[in-house]
Protein backbone atom coordinates (compact mmCIF):
# COMPACT_ATOMS: atom_id res chain seq x y z
CA UNK A 1 0.00 0.00 0.00
CA UNK A 2 1.24 3.55 -1.29
CA UNK A 3 0.56 6.99 -0.65
CA UNK A 4 -1.06 8.09 -4.36
CA UNK A 5 1.79 11.15 -3.86
CA UNK A 6 4.38 8.39 -3.65
CA UNK A 7 3.32 6.19 -6.38
CA UNK A 8 4.13 5.53 -10.20
CA UNK A 9 3.24 4.56 -13.23
CA UNK A 10 3.31 0.99 -12.51
CA UNK A 11 1.71 1.80 -9.05
CA UNK A 12 -1.58 3.26 -10.90
CA UNK A 13 -1.68 0.32 -13.70
CA UNK A 14 -1.79 -2.11 -11.07
CA UNK A 15 -4.65 -0.39 -8.84
CA UNK A 16 -8.15 -1.35 -8.22
CA UNK A 17 -10.67 1.66 -7.55
CA UNK A 18 -10.96 0.84 -3.71
CA UNK A 19 -6.83 0.88 -3.91
CA UNK A 20 -7.11 4.22 -5.63
CA UNK A 21 -9.32 5.40 -3.04
CA UNK A 22 -6.71 4.17 0.16
CA UNK A 23 -3.44 6.02 -1.85
CA UNK A 24 -5.65 9.04 -2.18
CA UNK A 25 -7.23 9.26 1.65
CA UNK A 26 -3.66 8.42 3.26
CA UNK A 27 -1.86 11.34 1.15
CA UNK A 28 -3.48 13.68 3.80
CA UNK A 29 -5.06 16.37 1.24
CA UNK A 30 -1.81 16.41 -1.32
CA UNK A 31 -3.81 14.90 -4.39
CA UNK A 32 -4.10 17.53 -7.10
CA UNK A 33 -6.89 16.52 -10.07
CA UNK A 34 -6.65 18.81 -12.97
CA UNK A 35 -9.36 18.87 -15.48
CA UNK A 36 -8.98 19.12 -19.35
CA UNK A 37 -11.35 20.14 -22.06
CA UNK A 38 -10.41 16.95 -25.12
CA UNK A 39 -12.57 18.80 -27.73
CA UNK A 40 -10.85 21.69 -28.64
CA UNK A 41 -7.53 22.90 -29.75
CA UNK A 42 -4.85 22.00 -27.01
CA UNK A 43 -3.07 24.47 -25.20
CA UNK A 44 0.33 23.30 -26.70
CA UNK A 45 0.04 21.91 -30.53
CA UNK A 46 1.16 18.23 -30.43
CA UNK A 47 0.58 17.51 -26.94
CA UNK A 48 -2.96 16.79 -25.08
CA UNK A 49 -4.09 19.11 -22.17
CA UNK A 50 -3.59 16.20 -20.13
CA UNK A 51 -0.18 15.63 -20.85
CA UNK A 52 0.46 19.64 -19.54
CA UNK A 53 -1.31 19.28 -16.77
CA UNK A 54 -0.02 15.56 -15.97
CA UNK A 55 4.02 17.62 -16.66
CA UNK A 56 3.19 20.68 -14.30
CA UNK A 57 2.06 18.32 -11.21
CA UNK A 58 -1.66 16.50 -11.62
CA UNK A 59 -1.88 13.67 -10.24
CA UNK A 60 -4.97 12.84 -11.61
CA UNK A 61 -6.68 13.66 -15.01
CA UNK A 62 -10.49 15.02 -15.49
CA UNK A 63 -11.88 14.70 -18.57
CA UNK A 64 -14.17 17.16 -19.79
CA UNK A 65 -16.64 17.14 -23.25
CA UNK A 66 -15.40 13.52 -23.60
CA UNK A 67 -17.91 11.98 -25.22
CA UNK A 68 -18.05 8.28 -24.67
CA UNK A 69 -20.09 7.09 -27.58
CA UNK A 70 -18.06 8.97 -30.09
CA UNK A 71 -14.21 8.95 -28.30
CA UNK A 72 -12.04 11.49 -29.56
CA UNK A 73 -9.07 13.31 -27.27
CA UNK A 74 -7.60 16.42 -29.12
CA UNK A 75 -3.81 15.79 -29.86
CA UNK A 76 -3.74 12.20 -29.03
CA UNK A 77 -2.19 10.22 -31.82
CA UNK A 78 -4.07 7.36 -33.52
CA UNK A 79 -4.07 3.91 -31.60
CA UNK A 80 -5.94 0.67 -31.93
CA UNK A 81 -5.94 0.84 -27.80
CA UNK A 82 -8.44 3.94 -28.31
CA UNK A 83 -7.87 7.61 -26.95
CA UNK A 84 -8.74 6.50 -23.26
CA UNK A 85 -6.12 3.82 -23.17
CA UNK A 86 -3.56 5.83 -24.89
CA UNK A 87 -3.93 8.75 -22.89
CA UNK A 88 -3.18 6.66 -20.06
CA UNK A 89 -0.75 4.88 -21.31
CA UNK A 90 1.29 8.59 -22.34
CA UNK A 91 0.92 9.98 -18.82
CA UNK A 92 1.26 7.16 -16.30
CA UNK A 93 -1.89 8.63 -14.52
CA UNK A 94 -5.28 7.86 -13.55
CA UNK A 95 -7.87 9.24 -15.56
CA UNK A 96 -11.48 9.85 -15.82
CA UNK A 97 -14.37 11.74 -17.15
CA UNK A 98 -17.73 13.39 -16.80
CA UNK A 99 -21.08 12.52 -17.53
CA UNK A 100 -23.80 14.85 -16.79
CA UNK A 101 -27.07 13.89 -15.47
CA UNK A 102 -29.72 16.66 -16.72
CA UNK A 103 -32.54 17.10 -14.63
CA UNK A 104 -35.80 19.66 -14.41
CA UNK A 105 -35.59 22.32 -12.69
CA UNK A 106 -35.82 26.55 -13.39
CA UNK A 107 -33.24 27.80 -15.91
CA UNK A 108 -31.23 31.00 -14.85
CA UNK A 109 -29.88 30.60 -18.39
CA UNK A 110 -29.84 29.44 -22.06
CA UNK A 111 -29.57 25.22 -21.54
CA UNK A 112 -27.35 23.42 -23.56
CA UNK A 113 -28.47 20.32 -25.63
CA UNK A 114 -26.25 17.46 -25.21
CA UNK A 115 -24.71 14.72 -27.35
CA UNK A 116 -25.86 11.71 -25.92
CA UNK A 117 -22.35 10.51 -25.05
CA UNK A 118 -22.15 13.27 -22.43
CA UNK A 119 -25.02 12.03 -20.52
CA UNK A 120 -25.26 10.31 -17.39
CA UNK A 121 -26.91 7.13 -19.04
CA UNK A 122 -26.95 3.08 -18.73
CA UNK A 123 -25.25 3.39 -21.88
CA UNK A 124 -22.46 5.90 -20.95
CA UNK A 125 -21.86 4.33 -18.06
CA UNK A 126 -20.96 0.94 -19.70
CA UNK A 127 -19.16 2.32 -22.52
CA UNK A 128 -16.84 4.29 -20.06
CA UNK A 129 -16.31 0.94 -18.00
CA UNK A 130 -15.41 -0.63 -21.62
CA UNK A 131 -12.86 2.05 -22.10
CA UNK A 132 -11.11 1.86 -19.00
CA UNK A 133 -12.10 5.18 -17.47
CA UNK A 134 -10.55 5.16 -13.38
CA UNK A 135 -13.58 7.16 -12.16
CA UNK A 136 -16.42 9.19 -13.35
CA UNK A 137 -17.50 12.24 -11.88
CA UNK A 138 -21.39 13.32 -12.13
CA UNK A 139 -21.73 17.26 -12.50
CA UNK A 140 -22.47 19.72 -14.83
CA UNK A 141 -21.09 22.38 -17.00
CA UNK A 142 -22.46 25.61 -17.14
CA UNK A 143 -25.43 25.86 -18.77
CA UNK A 144 -26.23 22.22 -18.80
CA UNK A 145 -29.08 22.47 -16.72
CA UNK A 146 -27.55 19.63 -14.04
CA UNK A 147 -29.38 19.48 -11.18
CA UNK A 148 -28.79 17.51 -7.24
CA UNK A 149 -31.21 15.84 -7.54
CA UNK A 150 -30.42 14.01 -11.43
CA UNK A 151 -26.82 13.60 -9.63
CA UNK A 152 -28.49 11.60 -6.58
CA UNK A 153 -30.72 9.59 -9.43
CA UNK A 154 -27.52 9.25 -11.94
CA UNK A 155 -25.31 7.74 -8.52
CA UNK A 156 -27.55 4.91 -8.30
CA UNK A 157 -27.78 4.12 -11.87
CA UNK A 158 -23.90 4.17 -12.43
CA UNK A 159 -23.55 1.83 -9.52
CA UNK A 160 -25.39 -0.88 -11.53
CA UNK A 161 -22.70 -0.07 -14.61
CA UNK A 162 -19.45 0.68 -13.87
CA UNK A 163 -16.82 -0.42 -11.24
CA UNK A 164 -14.64 2.44 -10.68
CA UNK A 165 -14.47 5.50 -8.31
CA UNK A 166 -17.48 7.77 -8.35
CA UNK A 167 -17.42 11.81 -8.03
CA UNK A 168 -20.41 13.46 -7.63
CA UNK A 169 -21.57 16.91 -6.87
CA UNK A 170 -21.51 20.70 -8.58
CA UNK A 171 -19.12 22.88 -8.94
CA UNK A 172 -21.40 25.95 -9.74
CA UNK A 173 -24.61 26.34 -10.58
CA UNK A 174 -24.85 24.44 -13.86
CA UNK A 175 -28.01 26.89 -14.91
CA UNK A 176 -30.65 26.06 -12.87
CA UNK A 177 -31.92 27.44 -9.58
CA UNK A 178 -30.88 25.73 -6.61
CA UNK A 179 -28.53 25.85 -3.72
CA UNK A 180 -24.78 24.29 -5.02
CA UNK A 181 -23.68 23.75 -1.90
CA UNK A 182 -26.08 21.78 -0.08
CA UNK A 183 -25.18 19.33 3.22
CA UNK A 184 -28.13 17.62 2.64
CA UNK A 185 -27.34 16.75 -0.97
CA UNK A 186 -23.49 15.63 -0.09
CA UNK A 187 -24.73 13.42 2.47
CA UNK A 188 -27.55 11.51 -0.22
CA UNK A 189 -24.56 11.33 -2.53
CA UNK A 190 -22.09 9.74 0.18
CA UNK A 191 -25.43 7.21 1.35
CA UNK A 192 -26.04 6.79 -2.48
CA UNK A 193 -22.79 5.50 -2.66
CA UNK A 194 -20.71 8.47 -4.37
CA UNK A 195 -16.98 7.58 -3.46
CA UNK A 196 -15.77 11.36 -3.33
CA UNK A 197 -18.21 13.78 -3.02
CA UNK A 198 -17.50 17.16 -4.91
CA UNK A 199 -18.21 20.87 -3.93
CA UNK A 200 -17.09 24.43 -4.59
CA UNK A 201 -13.80 25.24 -2.82
CA UNK A 202 -13.75 27.79 -0.40
CA UNK A 203 -14.06 31.46 -2.53
CA UNK A 204 -15.31 30.22 -5.83
CA UNK A 205 -19.19 30.42 -5.09
CA UNK A 206 -20.18 33.78 -3.39
CA UNK A 207 -20.88 32.59 0.60
CA UNK A 208 -18.87 29.62 0.39
CA UNK A 209 -16.47 29.76 3.14
CA UNK A 210 -13.82 27.94 4.20
CA UNK A 211 -15.89 26.99 7.62
CA UNK A 212 -18.69 26.04 5.65
CA UNK A 213 -16.43 23.70 3.70
CA UNK A 214 -14.97 22.22 7.07
CA UNK A 215 -17.95 21.25 8.41
CA UNK A 216 -19.25 20.03 5.07
CA UNK A 217 -16.34 17.66 4.29
CA UNK A 218 -16.27 16.63 8.39
CA UNK A 219 -19.45 15.13 7.47
CA UNK A 220 -18.95 14.05 4.00
CA UNK A 221 -15.74 11.91 5.65
CA UNK A 222 -17.73 10.57 8.18
CA UNK A 223 -19.46 8.64 6.30
CA UNK A 224 -16.53 6.98 4.52
CA UNK A 225 -16.54 9.27 1.47
CA UNK A 226 -13.62 11.29 0.13
CA UNK A 227 -13.93 15.37 -0.35
CA UNK A 228 -12.88 16.96 -3.44
CA UNK A 229 -12.62 20.97 -3.62
CA UNK A 230 -13.31 22.51 -6.65
CA UNK A 231 -11.98 25.56 -8.84
CA UNK A 232 -14.78 25.53 -11.42
CA UNK A 233 -15.37 29.35 -12.09
CA UNK A 234 -12.58 30.42 -14.28
CA UNK A 235 -10.38 31.17 -11.48
CA UNK A 236 -7.93 28.58 -12.82
CA UNK A 237 -7.34 31.14 -14.78
CA UNK A 238 -6.56 33.70 -11.50
CA UNK A 239 -3.69 35.02 -10.70
CA UNK A 240 -1.26 32.65 -8.58
CA UNK A 241 -1.70 34.45 -5.25
CA UNK A 242 -5.61 33.58 -5.81
CA UNK A 243 -5.19 30.44 -6.43
CA UNK A 244 -2.46 29.81 -3.12
CA UNK A 245 -4.69 31.28 -1.47
CA UNK A 246 -8.09 28.71 -2.14
CA UNK A 247 -5.24 25.86 -1.99
CA UNK A 248 -4.91 27.10 1.45
CA UNK A 249 -8.16 27.46 2.20
CA UNK A 250 -9.45 24.17 1.21
CA UNK A 251 -6.12 22.24 3.11
CA UNK A 252 -7.24 24.37 6.08
CA UNK A 253 -10.92 22.93 5.27
CA UNK A 254 -9.35 19.43 5.25
CA UNK A 255 -10.09 18.16 1.61
CA UNK A 256 -8.71 14.82 0.50
CA UNK A 257 -8.63 16.21 -3.41
CA UNK A 258 -7.91 19.70 -5.20
CA UNK A 259 -9.18 19.77 -8.53
CA UNK A 260 -8.36 23.15 -10.59
CA UNK A 261 -11.03 23.55 -13.95
CA UNK A 262 -10.41 23.60 -17.37
CA UNK A 263 -11.79 27.34 -17.89
CA UNK A 264 -8.79 28.86 -19.29
CA UNK A 265 -7.00 29.65 -22.44
CA UNK A 266 -6.81 26.36 -24.55
CA UNK A 267 -8.68 23.83 -22.24
CA UNK A 268 -7.05 23.80 -19.08
CA UNK A 269 -5.74 25.57 -16.48
CA UNK A 270 -2.73 28.15 -16.59
CA UNK A 271 -0.10 25.32 -16.37
CA UNK A 272 1.58 27.45 -13.55
CA UNK A 273 -1.19 27.51 -11.84
CA UNK A 274 -1.35 23.90 -11.58
CA UNK A 275 1.60 24.40 -10.57
CA UNK A 276 1.45 26.62 -8.04
CA UNK A 277 -1.57 24.56 -6.49
CA UNK A 278 0.55 21.53 -6.16
CA UNK A 279 3.43 23.19 -4.17
CA UNK A 280 0.85 25.00 -1.68
CA UNK A 281 -0.74 21.82 -0.68
CA UNK A 282 2.60 19.59 -0.81
CA UNK A 283 5.70 21.54 -1.13
CA UNK A 284 8.64 21.52 -3.95
CA UNK A 285 9.82 17.90 -3.37
CA UNK A 286 6.30 16.32 -3.69
CA UNK A 287 5.79 17.96 -6.55
CA UNK A 288 9.06 17.91 -8.35
CA UNK A 289 8.74 13.92 -8.15
CA UNK A 290 5.17 14.22 -9.88
CA UNK A 291 6.68 15.96 -12.57
CA UNK A 292 9.56 14.87 -13.16
CA UNK A 293 8.85 10.77 -12.84
CA UNK A 294 9.24 8.69 -15.98
CA UNK A 295 6.08 6.47 -17.34
CA UNK A 296 8.62 3.72 -17.35
CA UNK A 297 8.99 3.42 -13.52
Amino acid sequence: MKRLLSCTASDFAGMCPQTLKTAIQASAGRTVASECIVAMEPLVPGLTNAEVAAAFGADMILLNLYDVLNPSIRGLPESADGPLQTLKRLIGRPVGINLEPVGEGVALEAIDRLPAGRLATAETFAAAEAQGADYICLTGNPGTGVTNDAILGAIRLCKQHFTGLIIAGKMHGAGVAEETFDLEAFAAFAEAGADIILMPAPGTVPGVSEEACRVAVRQVQQTGALALSAIGTSQESADRDTVREIAMASKRAGFDIQHIGDGASGGVADPENILALSVAIRGKRHTVFRMAQSVLR
